[in-house]
């Protein structure tokens, strides 16, 4: 296995209020960078976390333990939002699906 592709945690710090204007902005997210290895996710996994065939689903394994919060993972430039977790001694292993 090659932990070769680049996946970015995505963590956004809420709305930021601006005095000037009176509005509130939706802040850029914060990133955090960590290689994986990112893989489709098998048929028989497929069926056991949704009950169904989708496309578009990924298998994404770090090989330490990632415990930072988050709310979705980017890949290229597709966000993804995590389905189901399993920690392993010491791998992190996510399936994800894509957001539309």
């Amino acid at each position: 296995m090659r932990y070769d592709t680049p996946v970015y945690f995505q963590h956004s710090q809420g709305r930021i209020y601006n005095p000037e204007t009176g509005n509130y902005s939706k802040p850029e997210p914060k990133e955090e960078m960590r290689f994986a290895c990112v893989q489709d996710t098998g048929e028989s996994r497929m069926q056991l976390i949704y009950g169904e065939i989708r496309q578009g689903s990924l298998t994404v394994q770090l090989q330490n333990h990632y415990d930072d919060v988050f709310e979705t993972i980017r890949i290229g430039g597709r966000r993804y939002k995590v389905d189901a977790v399993r920690k392993t001694r010491f791998k992190h292993i996510f399936t994800v699906s894509e957001v539309q």
